[in-house]
C-alpha cells in the first residue's frame, strides 16, 4: 500500500469521524425542520419567565437588573429563532405540522405558543425598556399581548374540542400537558394588569380589567378539573413513562400564575373600580393567594419526590424538562407578590429560595437543549 493511499484513507476516516461527532450527526440525513411542534415554544416560555421572576423579587440584588434585561434580550431572541423555525417547518414539511392538531400529546402544547409571547411581552414592559425605551416597550407587548391573548383563547377552545371528538384517549391517558391549552388566558389575566394603567380611565380600563378577571376564572376552573384527572391518574394507574414525569410540574403553572394574576390585577383594580369592588378585588389577592401557595407548595413537594424517584432509575431528557422552568416561575412570581402585600420575611426567603430553584432548573435544561440542537438529537422525530 502506498504513501498517497494511507494518507488518503487516513483522511477519510478522520472526515467521516467529524461527520459522526460533529453537528446535527443524530439526524442521519433526516431535515432539520422536519418536527419543529409547538412545545418548542416552552424554551421561549422557560428564559422569560426568568427574567420576569428576576424583575419581580420582593428584595434588591445586586445587577439583578441587568442580568434581568439579558435574560429578556435571550429570550426574544430565541423567540424570533423559534417562529422562524415554526415558519419553516409549516412550510416545508406541512403535512407533519396540520398532523400536530390531531396527536392526543402534541395538540395540548399548541398552548405554549401564546404563553411565550406574553412572557417576553410581560418583559418588556419589566426590564426591556432600559434598552428599547418605554414606549417601543409598550408597542411590544400590546402586539404579543393581544397575539398571545387571541391565539390562547382560541387554543382553550379548539384542543378540547379535538380531544372530545377526535381523539383517543384512556383513563390512564391524563397528564400535565393537557392544562397546556387552557392556562395562556390566566398569562393574559397576569400580564395585562400592567397594561390597564397605560388605557384610558373609565370603559377602557374597566373592559380591560373585567376581562382580566373572566380570563382568570376561565382557566382557574379548567384546571381544577384538569389536576383532579391527573390526580386520579397518578393515584389509579401510577406515575407511568418516565419521559411524561417532567409534565407534573406543569400543574404548578396555572397555580402560581393565578396567585400573580391575583396580585397584579389587585394592585390595578382599586384605580379602576369603586369601592367596595375595587377594594374587594386587592383584599382577594390574599384571601386567596395565601390558600392557592400552600397547594402550591404541596404539589412543588409531590413533583420534586416523583422526579427524584423516577431519576434513579433513569430520566431521559427531551424538551418536558422545560416543564421545570415555567411552573417554577409563575410560583417565584406570585411568591414575590404575596411577600410585597404582607411584607413577610418568610415568604421573602421562599421567593428567594425559589428563584434560585428556577436558575438552577433554567441553566441544566437550556444547556442541555443546546447540546441537543447542536447533535441533532432532539430535531429528530419524537
Amino acid at each position: 500500500m502506498t504513501t498517497a493511499h494511507l494518507t488518503t484513507t487516513s483522511e477519510h476516516a478522520a472526515r467521516s469521524t467529524r461527520d459522526r461527532t460533529g453537528r446535527l450527526r443524530e439526524l442521519e440525513g433526516a431535515p432539520a425542520l422536519g418536527f419543529i411542534g409547538p412545545n418548542w415554544f416552552a424554551s421561549v416560555m422557560g428564559t422569560g419567565i426568568v427574567a420576569v421572576a428576576a424583575a419581580s423579587l420582593p428584595f434588591s440584588v445586586p445587577g439583578i437588573t441587568v442580568f434581568a434585561t439579558t435574560v429578556w434580550v435571550l429570550a426574544l431572541l430565541l423567540l424570533v429563532v423559534v417562529v422562524v423555525a415554526t415558519a419553516g417547518h409549516w412550510t416545508l414539511h406541512g403535512e407533519v405540522a396540520r398532523g400536530h392538531l390531531d396527536d392526543p400529546v402534541m395538540s395540548h402544547f399548541y398552548g405554549a405558543p401564546a404563553m411565550g409571547l406574553m412572557t417576553v411581552g410581560a418583559g418588556a414592559v419589566l426590564v426591556g425598556h432600559h434598552l428599547i425605551g418605554m414606549t417601543a416597550a409598550l408597542t411590544l407587548d400590546w402586539v404579543l399581548w393581544t397575539a398571545g391573548t387571541l391565539l390562547g383563547l382560541t387554543t382553550a377552545v379548539l384542543v378540547p374540542i379535538r380531544a372530545f371528538t377526535s381523539h383517543e384517549v384512556h383513563e390512564d391517558s391524563a397528564f400535565g400537558g393537557w392544562l397546556m391549552p387552557v392556562v395562556p388566558p390566566m398569562v393574559s389575566a397576569a400580564t395585562g394588569a400592567a397594561l390597564i394603567p397605560h388605557l384610558p380611565a373609565g370603559q377602557a380600563q374597566q373592559t380591560m380589567l373585567l376581562a382580566c378577571y373572566m380570563f382568570f376564572g376561565l382557566t382557574l376552573m379548567c384546571s381544577i378539573v384538569m389536576i383532579a384527572f391527573i390526580w386520579n391518574r397518578l393515584l389509579r394507574h401510577g406515575i407511568g413513562a418516565a419521559g411524561a414525569v417532567p409534565t407534573l410540574w406543569i400543574v404548578l403553572g396555572p397555580v402560581g400564575q393565578s396567585i400573580t394574576a391575583a396580585h397584579h390585577l389587585g394592585n390595578v383594580t382599586p384605580d379602576v373600580l369603586d369601592s367596595p369592588y375595587g377594594t374587594a378585588f386587592h383584599a382577594f389577592a390574599l384571601v386567596y393567594g395565601i390558600p392557592m401557595w400552600g397547594f402550591a407548595m404541596l404539589w412543588l413537594a409531590i413533583a420534586a419526590t416523583l422526579t427524584a424517584r423516577t431519576a434513579k432509575e433513569g430520566l431521559p431528557f427531551s424538551l418536558t424538562w422545560w416543564s421545570f422552568t415555567f411552573p417554577v416561575g409563575t410560583v417565584v412570581t406570585g411568591t414575590s407578590g404575596l411577600a410585597q402585600l404582607t411584607g413577610n420575611h418568610v415568604l421573602q426567603v421562599a421567593a428567594g429560595a425559589l428563584f434560585v430553584l428556577l436558575l438552577s432548573a433554567w441553566a441544566v435544561v437550556a444547556v442541555r437543549t443546546l447540546r441537543g440542537v447542536h447533535s441533532g438529537k432532539l430535531l429528530k422525530k419524537p
